[in-house]
């Protein structure tokens, strides 16, 4: 005989693909909704935290530079933030990584 059996297998092909895609498209789920969904919700959080900079904000730079806001440039990405008594320095908004508000700081010593 010279038919291979192999074409006796191909009739259940299209179930067993479905089947082996199956784990793949469950593990893109798990990861969409552990990893980039919170992901995408932590970045438009701190987009809308640095849209709503005030003059008077404390601040935490991602470089560990605790400040206080004294000049917040319209139309630029540019804050001016005091660091030390009349010490002043012009940093990126997008290097803040979080504003103390001062309730919070009130709650803390309380």
């Amino acid at each position: 005989m010279l038919i291979s059996p192999a074409y006796a297998q191909d009739a259940s092909g299209a179930g067993s693909i479905v089947m082996q895609l199956l784990p793949l498209l469950l593990i893109f789920v798990v990861f969409y909704f552990l990893l980039i969904r919170p992901q995408q919700k932590k970045m438009k959080e701190h987009k809308a935290m640095l849209t709503s900079l005030k003059r008077g904000d404390r601040v935490i730079t991602s470089g560990g530079i605790l400040g206080e806001i004294k000049l917040v440039k319209d139309n630029s990405d540019e804050v001016e933030v005091e660091i030390a008594p009349n010490v002043r320095v012009t940093i990126v908004r997008g290097t803040i990584g979080s504003v103390i508000r001062p309730e919070a700081a009130n709650d803390a010593k309380g």
